[in-house]
C-alpha cells in the first residue's frame, strides 16, 4: 500500500470548528507524507460550499478548505484512464453483490485502487467489497473492509 487516500468526510471533518477528537487523534499520529485525496474530493467540496449562501460562513470555509488542500495539492489523484478500468470494475463488483454504489464512491474507490492506496472514510459500508482498505479515522481499530 502507497499511502491514504482522504475521503471528502475526513477533510470536511478536520476544517470543522470543533472536529471530532478521534479524527484530530488520528490525523496527528499519521505521517502527512502518506496522505492524498482525490480530484472527485475535491470537486465535492467546492460543490458543497458553492451550494452555501453568500456570507462569512461560506468565504471562511471555503478558506478552511484552501488551507486543508494546500499541503495536498501535489497529491491530488485524478480519475485518469487507469481509474476508469478499475471503475468498471468496483461498479461490477458491487451490482454482482447486490449492493450497487454511487457513481462518486466508485470513482473515489477505483482511484484508490488504481494508486494502491487505502482509504480513510467514516463511510465503511460504502465501501466495502470494493476491494480497498478501509480506514475509519473516528474509531481507533481501524477496519479492514476490502
Amino acid at each position: 500500500m502507497t499511502g491514504i487516500i482522504l475521503d471528502t468526510n475526513v477533510i470536511s471533518e478536520l476544517v470543522r470548528p470543533r472536529p471530532s477528537a478521534s479524527v484530530l487523534d488520528w490525523f496527528s499520529h499519521t505521517d502527512s507524507r502518506q496522505l492524498a485525496t482525490t480530484s472527485i474530493t475535491v470537486a465535492e467540496l467546492f460543490s458543497g460550499i458553492r451550494r452555501m449562501p453568500e456570507g462569512q460562513r461560506r468565504r471562511q470555509l471555503a478558506k478552511a478548505i484552501d488551507f486543508a488542500l494546500l499541503p495536498l495539492l501535489d497529491s491530488i489523484h485524478p480519475f485518469n484512464a487507469t481509474a476508469a478500468i478499475e471503475y468498471a470494475e468496483v461498479r461490477d463488483i458491487r451490482e454482482r453483490a447486490g449492493r450497487p454504489i454511487g457513481v462518486q464512491d466508485a470513482m473515489i474507490a477505483a482511484i484508490a485502487r488504481s494508486q494502491d492506496a487505502a482509504l480513510a472514510t467514516r463511510n465503511v459500508r460504502d465501501f466495502e467489497g470494493t476491494g480497498v482498505t478501509v480506514v475509519d479515522p473516528w474509531h481507533r481499530t481501524d477496519a479492514d473492509a476490502r
